[in-house]
């Protein structure tokens, strides 16, 4: 123990906190050996190795998530089985050497644009994707702010951009469709869901940029101007993307079947982007644009 003291040059009640520290949020088979009046790990027990910070960014990120989602269900059937889970992420997040409380409250995963999801209707979703049932739905789209009857058979709950979102088979689409859970304002199990293909949905779900899935029908070219540049270069945008550096500037390809989630990506970033192909996404970015500064025409005459 002097040793040790002299070697960390700390003092006694902090290397005995440690040593606890080490033994009880770590599982260090650390023991006192009374013969040689100190602390070891136990011979007999297993190879041990104190852990450091080993989580890669995806790893954080993933256990955080998940610690994020499970303090966000509300409390119900399923509370006796997350809270056993909950502790074992916090466990998990505690194999780093630091406190769960630490790094839950100095690590954030920071939500924008989360929209609320009726708990009784998720409930009722991800009871259908995993017992394969059918799903009557009352349904009201965003798009054409119409309440429609549908007859749907779940595939996948999609947790994107932090919203929550349902791929299945549409019997009145006769095809897949993606389903906003915020929207179903009702919903009725039913018998079993008939199989899809699961080449077929894997294509509609990674084939186009964003939520509006499905074949895509075309690339977008989009070149961006030397100070963007930086960053884009380095983000994922589709798994399929493409890009190359053009001087200073650089050009990024995308597949897409909708253009709607895509102009609202593009957009954000100003004059620090132009649409290159194809044409017609030109046209639409511009007109929206045109629409944009027509608002504010009045303040710059008045100037």
């Amino acid at each position: 123990m002097k040793r040790m003291m002299e070697t960390l040059a700390v003092s006694r009640a902090t290397l005995v906190r440690d040593l606890e520290y080490m033994r009880d949020f770590m599982d260090a088979p650390i023991i006192y050996d009374r013969a040689a009046k100190g602390h070891c790990y136990d011979p007999n027990a297993p190879a041990f190795e104190l852990p450091g910070l080993w989580f890669n960014a995806s790893e954080i990120y993933a256990l955080l998530a998940c610690e994020q989602l499970l303090e966000n269900v509300q409390p119900g059937l399923l509370s006796p089985h997350l809270d056993p889970l909950r502790v074992r992420i916090r466990d998990l997040l505690e194999k780093s050497g630091h406190q769960a409380t630490t790094v839950l409250t100095r690590i954030r995963l920071q939500g924008v644009g989360k929209r609320r999801v009726d708990s009784r209707q998720f409930g009722t979703a991800a009871r259908a994707v995993l017992e394969g049932r059918v799903l009557d739905v009352t349904y009201h789209g965003r798009e054409r702010d119409r309440v429609t009857e549908r007859r749907i058979h779940p595939r996948q709950l999609w947790h994107y951009r932090d919203n929550w979102y349902l791929v299945a088979w549409c019997e009145q689409a006769q095809d897949l469709r993606t389903f906003s859970l915020d929207r179903i304002q009702a919903a009725q199990l039913g018998g079993d869901a008939q199989p899809v293909d699961a080449d077929a949905l894997d294509a509609y779900l990674a084939s186009s940029f964003g939520i509006f899935t499905g074949p895509p029908t075309a690339w977008a070219v989009l070149r961006f101007s030397p100070r963007m540049a930086r960053w884009v270069a380095d983000e994922l945008w589709h798994p399929q993307q493409t890009g190359q550096w053009r001087g200073d500037c650089y050009e990024l390809r995308i597949p897409y079947s909708d253009p709607r989630e895509l102009m609202m990506d593009i957009l954000k970033y100003g004059p620090e982007v132009e649409v290159l192909a194809p044409e017609a996404l030109r046209q639409a970015v511009a007109a929206r644009l045109r629409a944009a500064l027509d608002l504010y025409r009045g303040d710059t005459d008045a100037g």
